[in-house]
């Protein structure tokens, strides 16, 4: 090894060292200087994101021994994370000052859980896809308890820790058979040793059950979503902003690169498990979800069945449904920035704007923001011309390319039911009289920001075509 090999880990090495640097700035500040972090969890954002665009990969380059692969579908996906986690940052600013949250912990663990996210992002072996994964979950149980007096939260937390513990556990144990069958942990020797035949049958399936669980659990999937309601209902709205964003794009690319990638010759194995993963979370998570008063419960189903939906792209096996799946996530999450960003900016001390009802008659009080989230709302839907239905579009064609014309049809029949949850949130907004008056209490950069989301909701339904080329390019560039 040399200097040049640590090139394509810089933006990595940039993030931890900034870490180390607002750890030791925050101990020596007191509380009234808290901004010092906040100005320096942006700039290492900043930095980070420069680092990546300098450096953009045309071709798939390995280093640091095969752990760390940089491509550009890595490339994109970085990016992107950058994006949503600084957008996490300036919405949550407000919130956390009036609860007692605007501490240094928070800037730190939610960059440690980006690191965790970029190592994921990047990993071609199984170590370090690994490290990467329980980098970020470490980094998220804490963020989840970090109201500690809040009985609510740790209970959250620790709920998430259990099960995350036994996903884990259940991920490790299938990486172990596909290593006692292959003798490999790095994806592209053991999508070469697969892909030339092995007589141990029954041990790799046996493995990949168990990764595709692991996976799932990861993702909120039915049936191991048990976690996603209680989470994002007991953390606080800023941490379930957090989580509800960034960490899909990440879970994106650690599925594409296990099952893609790794596990390609043996898609006849893992896409059938996919379908019923699939359609379980399409439906239960749009079911459930009309049954809910609280809206980030309500959300957090909303997850579950958008989610279902991306698995329909990666379940079609080809460049085209990733490529859909990419474009899927990354629309995800900026449609949920928004959507919680939206409760956030409603919130004050002493009040969480978590309720249905807390939005009644919000074109009273603010016609714009009652326009916003009536474009988040219907691009969570579906509905033209907002990116949401062209995101649902772009995976439905790559399901219906591999001669699943059923799977699509259920697809967009149980997108009808979760229609009606979101359009009840507009009929709300719009026709209802409000029960709250008072004034909507945000700092001015968030609601900016707010406003930029909503407005790239619809300017990206209006031309999608840049972003779906992107995308297009970054898994067919890496593929």
């Amino acid at each position: 090894m040399n200097l040049m090999s640590f090139a394509p880990v810089l933006p990595e090495i940039f993030v931890l060292a900034m870490v180390s640097l607002i750890l030791v700035v925050d101990a020596a500040l007191d509380n009234s200087k808290r901004d010092v972090a906040y100005a320096l969890t942006l700039a290492t954002l900043a930095g980070a994101a420069f680092l990546t665009l300098r450096d953009l990969s045309t071709a798939p380059v390995l280093a640091l021994g095969g752990l760390f692969i940089d491509d550009p579908l890595s490339d994109v996906l970085k990016l992107f994370t950058y994006l949503s986690t600084a957008a996490v940052i300036v919405y949550s600013r407000g919130y956390l000052q009036a609860r007692g949250l605007y501490k240094g912990e928070f800037f730190v663990l939610a960059l440690f859980a980006l690191l965790g996210m970029m190592v994921m992002v990047s990993a071609s072996h199984f170590l370090s896809l690994y490290l990467g994964l329980e980098l970020l979950s470490l980094s998220l149980y804490a963020m989840v308890a970090l109201q500690r007096d809040s009985a609510v939260a740790t209970e959250a937390a620790m709920k998430y820790f259990i099960l995350g513990a036994l996903a884990s556990g259940m991920l490790l144990y299938g990486m172990s058979m596909v290593y006692g069958v292959t003798g490999s942990l790095a994806l592209g020797e053991i999508a070469q040793l697969l892909a030339d035949g092995t007589d141990l049958r029954i041990p790799l399936v046996f493995g990949i059950v168990f990764i595709v669980a692991g996976l799932a659990f990861k993702l909120g999937a039915v049936p191991f979503h048990m976690w996603v309601p209680d989470v994002y209902h007991g953390a606080p709205t800023a941490i379930t902003l957090f989580i509800g964003s960034a960490p899909k794009i990440a879970a994106f690319a650690f599925v594409v690169r296990i099952l893609g990638q790794g596990l390609e010759s043996q898609v006849a194995e893992w896409r059938d498990m996919l379908v019923v993963l699939a359609v379980l979370s399409m439906a239960i998570g749009n079911i459930a979800a009309i049954a809910q008063s609280n809206l980030k419960r309500m959300l957090a189903y909303s997850t579950i069945s958008h989610m279902g939906f991306m698995l329909l792209g990666i379940l079609a096996g080809t460049q085209n449904g990733y490529g859909s799946a990419m474009f899927y996530v990354l629309v995800y999450a900026l449609m949920s920035l928004g959507g919680f960003g939206m409760i956030l900016l409603l919130s004050r001390d002493g009040f969480e704007a978590d309720r249905l009802d807390d939005f009644k008659g919000l074109n009273r009080r603010s016609p714009w923001h009652a326009f916003i989230m009536l474009l988040l709302m219907f691009s969570m839907a579906g509905v033209p011309p907002t990116v949401g239905f062209y995101a649902k579009l772009s995976v439905l064609q790559a399901v219906v390319e591999i001669g699943y014309v059923w799977l699509a049809v259920i697809a967009v029949l149980l997108s009808l039911i979760g229609a009606f949850y979101y359009l009840r949130v507009v009929k709300l907004m719009y026709f209802d009289a409000p029960h709250d008056t008072q004034p909507i209490a945000a700092t001015s950069d968030a609601r900016i920001l707010l406003s930029a989301n909503g407005l790239a909701v619809l300017a990206l339904g209006v031309v999608p075509q840049p972003l779906m080329a992107v995308c297009a390019h970054a898994v067919g560039a890496s593929f």
